[in-house]
């Protein structure tokens, strides 16, 4: 029997998946969370379907080990390519990315005209897309891989000129198409959201996969009476394959506030 004090299992390629840790901790700060960043095999964009879900399964044993009652796979590939396959092995809840933002979009859509913004392994698996899809049959899709916003934002440039203008060649394929909003699909990118939207102007609503995820976690937590209780005295742990040292760095910017220290655990 799953505890409802027991922690949140959070896991991501990198470090991309600490703004949907932002996220649980600001939506649901009674919450412990355990967060692994497989930064040793990072990124998992070029890598095949099947080697992703080699390295979910990996990472979601581990988790389990640790005592977590639900999963979040805050990596848009590891969803694309993982879901289904730790839905239908695991018993506890296990919750990903693309389907929160896609129900969200098609809510926030006026037109139906929906643009998705991704890694290349996130865009070429075309997740978001059938999400959408399925939930909107009639909606008009258009999807661009953005790849050069992770290291812009692993830079911290999330208001620099450089970024302005590589936004700007990609986002124009979205004016051009008149689309009326736009999912974020990568955990890197609500760190550019401000820059985004100057970009693209007030008539395109963006949806933040990780503001989107973290709701879809209170949702199935509370469905499954599993919310932590009050005074439960939250504890955040956070694992690293490698480079603890430069996790700790990054984390305060993707956090918004400096964490104590980073462990690390070798998968593989």
């Amino acid at each position: 029997m799953v505890s409802p004090a027991a922690p949140i299992g959070v896991f991501d390629s990198g470090i991309g998946g600490l703004t949907v840790a932002r996220e649980l901790m600001r939506q649901l700060p009674e919450e412990s969370i355990i967060y692994f960043g497989d930064t040793a095999r990072v990124p998992y964009g070029p890598k095949s379907p099947d080697t992703v879900r080699r390295y979910s399964r990996e990472i979601a044993a581990y988790l389990r080990e640790r005592g977590v009652k639900a999963l979040v796979i805050a990596c848009n590939t590891a969803t694309a390519h993982a879901l289904a396959t730790l839905q239908a092995e695991e018993s506890i809840p296990v919750i990903g990315v693309v389907e929160p933002g896609a129900r969200a979009a098609v809510t926030a859509s006026r037109g139906g005209r929906i643009g998705v913004i991704g890694t290349l392994g996130t865009i070429r698996s075309s997740a978001y897309e059938r999400a959408i899809l399925a939930l909107r049959p009639d909606a008009h899709v258009v999807a661009r891989p953005c790849p050069l916003f992770v290291p812009l934002v692993e830079e911290g440039w999330l208001d620099h000129e450089a970024t302005r203008l590589v936004a700007s060649e990609y986002l124009t394929a979205f004016a051009a198409d008149r689309v009326d909003t736009l999912v974020l699909g990568c955990t890197h990118y609500p760190l550019l959201k401000p820059l985004i939207a100057e970009v693209l102007g007030p008539g395109v609503a963006l949806i933040d996969s990780a503001e989107q995820t973290a709701a879809e976690a209170r949702r199935v937590l509370a469905a499954r009476n599993l919310l932590a209780p009050a005074g439960s005295g939250a504890v955040r742990r956070w694992v690293a394959s490698d480079a603890p040292d430069q996790f700790l760095r990054m984390a305060e910017r993707f956090l918004g506030a400096p964490i104590e220290g980073v462990e690390t655990h070798t998968l593989g």
